[in-house]
């Protein structure tokens, strides 16, 4: 049973937490490790709001110094598990509630950033889960089975195969060792069909042989 928040309990402003290659999307978990003491900071306020939202976001230069630019669009999440550690790290699970688009950043007294966000355009995020009517198990399963040996990935083949379209392909999509801009492209496809298209497109690059300085996507 995933959270379901209506378009009007969104804020307009949220704390943003920058991370290549991490991917959150709507209806799916993402459990995060909260070390650095100006992340114990947002996750601290943001207990303390009523949409308890954080906004994953990916930076467009990881090397970059300062503050690197961010990637336009983003999904938000509900903190929904909280644990503290003996040491005073923080284990959370964000709950994706519905992907955003960045207006500005906004100047504040906060040590994390936090940014004005539309949520325009993302009205399915906030409805039921998604069909993939295109999802063909028997040839999709081969390829996947094959990707996953040459990554030396382990899963629950079973759980995987029993998994509505919903969950596999989003899961498949956080999980699987793609480049920062790849995940960014899975993130920002406008339905569950076209995700599963581009997580197609990515795998079967990586079995052709494709190198991280290509771009099967363009």
């Amino acid at each position: 049973m995933h959270f379901m928040m209506s378009a009007s309990d969104l804020p307009e402003t949220i704390p943003v937490f920058p991370l290549p290659g991490a991917l959150l999307l709507p209806r799916s978990r993402l459990p995060l490790h909260i070390f650095e003491p100006r992340y114990l900071a947002m996750i601290e306020d943001t207990l303390k709001t009523p949409a308890r939202l954080i906004g994953m976001i990916q930076p467009r230069d990881a090397h970059a110094d300062g503050a690197p630019a961010l990637h336009t669009i983003g999904c938000a999440g509900r903190l929904t598990a909280f644990s503290e550690t003996e040491d005073g790290r923080y284990m959370i699970t964000l709950s994706g509630i519905s992907r955003f688009r960045i207006l500005e950043e906004v100047d504040g007294f906060t040590p994390y950033r936090r940014c004005k966000v539309s949520w325009t355009g993302f009205d399915r995020d906030l409805g039921p889960t998604e069909k993939d009517p295109g999802l063909k198990r028997d040839t999709f399963f081969p390829t996947l089975k094959t990707f996953f040996d040459a990554e030396e990935l382990r899963t629950d083949w079973e759980s995987l195969e029993d998994a509505e379209d919903e969950l596999l392909i989003n899961s498949l999509s956080m999980l699987c060792p793609f480049e920062p801009e790849d995940k960014q492209a899975l993130l920002e496809a406008p339905s569950l069909e076209t995700r599963r298209e581009t997580l197609v497109t990515l795998i079967e690059f990586s079995l052709r042989g494709g190198s991280a300085g290509e771009d099967p996507l363009q």
